[in-house]
C-alpha cells in the first residue's frame, strides 16, 4: 500500500507544486505512521494518543484529542486516507489558496473531534448498550469526511461513489453508509462528526462573522517566518530565478513617463488614462485626469484594435 501512496504522489506531483498545507499533511501523516527511529524520541506511541472519550473527559487528556487524527492502524489505513486527502487537498487548497485551507483544516480538525466527542458522550443519556464511551479510534478520516461536505457545496454536478452516482452534496452521507455497510468496525461516531463538523462550518461560514481569526493567525505567522528564510534564500548561490508569478507585463523597466495597471501590471503610457493591456481604468493620482488630453480618452474597440496589433 505504501508503494500505491507514493505512486499517487508522484503522478500528482505538479499539481502539487504550490500546495505546501497539503504536502505538509501528508508528509505529517506519513511520518508518524512510519516512526523513523531519529523521530522515535519525539513522536508518541500510537498507544499513548488513541481517541479514547472516557480517558479524554476523565483526565483531560487533549494529546488524545488533537493528535489522534494523525495516527493510523495500518498501510492500508494510511494509504486509503492519504489518497483521499490528496485527491481533496489540491482541490480545495488550490481554490482557497493555502491560508484559508490551513485554517479550514485546523477548524475542521477541533470540530470534528469535539462534535464526535459531544456524540459519544450524549448516548449515555440513553443507555445506549454499544460500549462508544470506550472505544479507541484513531485516524483522519473525520477530517476528510468533513473536507468532503465542503468540496461537495462547491459543486452543484454528480460525483461517484464506490461506483454509485449521487449528487457531489450528497456523497458525503452515502459514503458513510457504504464504509460502514463494508467494514463495521470503522469508527461510525467519528465519520458522522466530521459530516456535521462540516455542514457546522459552512453554516459558520456562510453567517460571514468577519475575518477568521485562526487564518489572520496564520497569515501573521507566514509573514514572519517569510523575512527570516527568504534572507537565508537570497543567500543560496545556487537558486534559480522564479519564471512565473509576481513579474510585470510589458516594459521590463518603468520609468518616470509610464504608469502601472495595478489590474494586470502592464507599463502604460502616461498619456494613457486606461490600461492598454486589459481596458483597466488609472488608479494612480500622480497624473491627475483633467490633465489628459480627450483625444487620448481611447474607445474599447480602438483599445482592442491596438492590442491586436502590438501582441497580435
Amino acid at each position: 500500500m505504501l508503494p500505491l501512496l507514493a505512486y499517487q504522489v508522484v503522478t500528482q506531483y505538479n499539481r502539487l507544486q504550490g500546495k505546501p498545507i497539503t504536502v505538509g499533511l501528508l508528509a505529517t501523516n506519513t511520518l508518524i505512521h512510519l516512526r523513523p527511529g531519529f523521530l522515535r524520541s519525539v513522536i508518541p506511541s500510537i498507544d499513548d494518543v488513541w481517541f479514547n472519550a472516557y480517558l479524554i473527559l476523565k483526565y483531560k487528556d487533549l494529546k488524545r484529542f488533537f493528535l489522534s487524527p494523525f495516527y493510523h492502524v495500518g498501510d492500508s489505513h494510511l494509504a486509503y486516507n492519504m489518497i483521499s486527502l490528496l485527491w481533496k487537498g489540491i482541490q480545495l487548497e488550490s481554490s482557497m489558496g493555502s491560508t484559508k485551507f490551513a485554517s479550514m483544516v485546523g477548524a475542521l480538525l477541533v470540530m470534528s473531534q469535539g462534535i464526535t466527542l459531544l456524540l459519544v458522550k450524549s448516548l449515555l443519556f440513553f443507555n445506549y448498550e454499544k460500549p462508544y464511551y470506550h472505544e479507541y479510534s484513531v485516524g483522519f478520516s473525520g477530517v476528510l469526511f468533513a473536507m468532503k461536505v465542503v468540496l461537495g457545496s462547491q459543486s452543484e454536478s454528480y460525483t461517484y461513489v464506490h461506483g454509485v452516482r449521487v449528487p457531489s452534496s450528497h456523497a458525503a452521507w452515502l459514503e458513510l453508509i457504504l464504509i460502514q455497510i463494508v467494514s463495521p468496525g470503522v469508527s461510525f461516531l467519528g465519520h458522522l462528526g466530521g459530516i456535521l463538523a462540516g455542514i457546522l462550518f459552512l453554516r459558520l461560514k456562510g453567517m460571514n462573522l468577519g475575518s477568521d481569526p485562526l487564518a489572520v493567525l496564520i497569515r501573521s505567522v507566514g509573514r514572519i517566518l517569510s523575512r527570516p528564510l527568504g534572507f537565508f534564500c537570497r543567500l543560496n548561490p545556487f537558486r534559480h530565478r522564479r519564471i512565473f508569478g509576481g513579474g510585470t507585463v510589458g516594459r521590463r523597466q518603468t520609468s518616470v513617463d509610464t504608469w502601472r495597471c495595478r489590474a494586470c501590471t502592464f507599463d502604460n503610457s502616461c498619456l494613457l488614462p486606461r490600461c492598454e493591456m486589459c481596458g483597466t481604468d488609472r488608479q494612480d493620482r500622480a497624473m491627475p485626469s483633467r490633465r489628459l488630453s480627450h483625444r487620448f480618452d481611447l474607445t474599447p474597440e480602438e483599445l482592442r484594435r491596438r492590442r491586436l496589433e502590438r501582441f497580435g
